[in-house]
C-alpha cells in the first residue's frame, strides 16, 4: 500500500471512514497495482523492441496506453491516482494488455469499482456436487446457465448437442450470442426463427432487473452490433417468462432429437439454473445415448494426446 493510502486507511479508532477517503484508498491501490504489473512485463512480451537506452523496468506508460488504445495523459492520471471515471471497456483493454490472470482481472475491476462485463467462468453455485449432478444426468444434455445466459458448466452430451462447445472460446459461451451468431449452433435448431424470437423476448424480460449493469449492457450492445435478426426481434419489445418447452434439434452426429427443456433453479431467486433436455420419445433417448458415447470417445481421444 502506498504512503498516502496508508495515511488514509490508518485513522483514529472510532473515526468513520468517509466515502471520499475510501475512494482515495482504492485509487491509490489501483495506481500501484497497474504500475507494478506494467513494470513486470517486458517489451518482448508485447512485440516491442527493447532498444539500448531503455532504463524503465518493463513497459513505459505511453506503451501501455498505445497497446490498450487509451490516451497517454489519461493513463498517466490513472497511475497518479487522480479522481477520474474508468469505463469497463478501458479496464478490459488494460487487463488484456497487462496479461492479467482471472484473479488479477477480478482485482482490477474491484479496485476500479466496476463489474467485469465478460461472461463468468466461475460461479459460487458451481460446486463439485453440481458438477456431479450434471455428469450423472447423462445421457440427458444439461448445463448451468446464469440469468444472462452465460454457460457456466455443462456435461459432455450438452457439449456436443448444438455444436462442439469445447471449441468455443469461454467468452463466447453465451446462449444469446450462440443462437444469433454461431453457424453450427444455429443450424442445429429446427425452428430457428421462432427460437430466436423467443430468446430475445426472454432476454428482454430478464434484463428488466439488470438495466444498469455494465455486463448486461455490453451483451446487448454486442448482439445489436453482430446480428440484424436480433435487432429485428429486440425492436418488437416482446417479453415472455421462462417455461418448459418441447424443442427439436438436428444434431450432426445422430440426427433429429425431440427433447423437453426444463429449468432447475439453484436458488430462491431467478439466477443460476440447471438447464436439461430430456428425451421426449424412445428414438431420441437412443440417439442421445449414442451422442454420449461419441462425446466419451472424443474426450478419451483428447486426453490421450501428448501435452
Amino acid at each position: 500500500m502506498t504512503t498516502m493510502a496508508q495515511d488514509l486507511a490508518v485513522r483514529t479508532p472510532g473515526t468513520p471512514v468517509t466515502r471520499d477517503a475510501a475512494g482515495a484508498v482504492r485509487r491509490h491501490e489501483l495506481a500501484g497495482f497497474l504500475r507494478h504489473r506494467r513494470e513486470h512485463i517486458t517489451p518482448e512480451q508485447v512485440g516491442l523492441p527493447r532498444g539500448r537506452r531503455r532504463r524503465t523496468p518493463g513497459l513505459r506508460r505511453e506503451e501501455v496506453a498505445h497497446l490498450a488504445a487509451v490516451g497517454v495523459t489519461w493513463y498517466t492520471w490513472l497511475e497518479q491516482a487522480r479522481d477520474i471515471q474508468v469505463s469497463v471497456q478501458v479496464l478490459d483493454a488494460l487487463a488484456r494488455t497487462l496479461f492479467l490472470d482471472p484473479s488479477e482481472r477480478a482485482h482490477l475491476f474491484q479496485l476500479a469499482g466496476q463489474v467485469d462485463p465478460t461472461p463468468a467462468t466461475s460461479c459460487p453455485s458451481i460446486t463439485p456436487a453440481v458438477r456431479a449432478v450434471l455428469e450423472h444426468l447423462e445421457p440427458v444434455p444439461a448445463c448451468v446457465q446464469n440469468s444472462r445466459y452465460d454457460i457456466l458448466a455443462y456435461n459432455r452430451t450438452y457439449g456436443m448437442l448444438l455444436c462442439d462447445l469445447d471449441a468455443v472460446p469461454p467468452e463466447d459461451r453465451n446462449c444469446m450470442i450462440l443462437s444469433y451468431t454461431h453457424d453450427d449452433w444455429c443450424s442445429s435448431i429446427v425452428h430457428l426463427q421462432d427460437a430466436q424470437r423467443m430468446m430475445a423476448a426472454r432476454f428482454r424480460a430478464t434484463m428488466a432487473g439488470h438495466l444498469a449493469e455494465p455486463a448486461w449492457k455490453m451483451l446487448l450492445k454486442r448482439l445489436r452490433a453482430e446480428s440484424a435478426e436480433f435487432c429485428e426481434n429486440w425492436d418488437r419489445h416482446e417479453v415472455v417468462a421462462h417455461r418448459t418447452k418441447r424443442k427439436q434439434f438436428d444434431n450432426r452426429h445422430v440426427g433429429r432429437l425431440t427433447v423437453d427443456h426444463t429449468d432447475l433453479w439453484l436458488g430462491p431467486e431467478p439466477g443460476p439454473r440447471i438447464v436439461t433436455y430430456a428425451p421426449a420419445d424412445e428414438e431420441s433417448r437412443k440417439r442421445l445415448e449414442r451422442l454420449q458415447q461419441i462425446a466419451l470417445e472424443k474426450g478419451a481421444s483428447r486426453d490421450s494426446q501428448p501435452a
